[in-house]
Parts: C-alpha cells; structure tokens; sequence
C-alpha cells in the first residue's frame, strides 16, 4: 500500500505505524459533567466501520509526522491524506 505524504510524496505503508481512528485526536474535556463516562467511551469503545474511515498513522521510518489518512476498509484504497496537525 502507497501513501501519499503531503510533504514527501509518494511512501510505502511499511514506513508508517498505524495508531487507530482519527476520533482519538478529540479528547473528552476532563471538566464536563459527563467526564467519567466519556473518558470511558473514549478509552474503550471503537468502530469497526465496513467503508471509509479516517486513521491515524505516523510516519516513524521518515520525518515523524503524524498524519490522518482516509481509507476504504474493504478495498484498501486511500482516498486522502493530511496532516494530522498543520506545522506552526
């Protein structure tokens, strides 16, 4: 599988560690009422969606950037890359 780096261009997937749904970057806020029960949701409870999905992977074997890719879980296809965060 190929991915697109934003700034390097064209990878192999065997350079990136894949780090789960993108979801994960939105931290419940620990001051909200309903603090316990997100912080519960969040750690514990994934999905498993059949499509399109955007997921974290990092670039550990190059620049170690942090990216969000979007891809079809069924036929492997990525759709669109970004970086997780835009550089300061």
């Amino acid at each position: 599988m190929i991915i697109n780096h934003p700034l390097l261009g064209p990878r192999d997937a065997s350079e990136f560690v894949y780090l789960g749904d993108a979801k994960l970057m939105n931290r419940p806020n620990p001051k909200s009422e309903t603090a316990l029960q997100d912080f519960h949701d969040y750690m514990y409870l994934r999905d498993n969606p059949a499509g399109e999905h955007k997921e974290l992977w990092f670039h550990e074997q190059g620049d170690r950037s942090w990216l969000i890719v979007t891809r079809n879980t069924i036929s492997h296809e990525i759709t669109h890359v970004e970086l997780a965060r835009p550089s300061a």
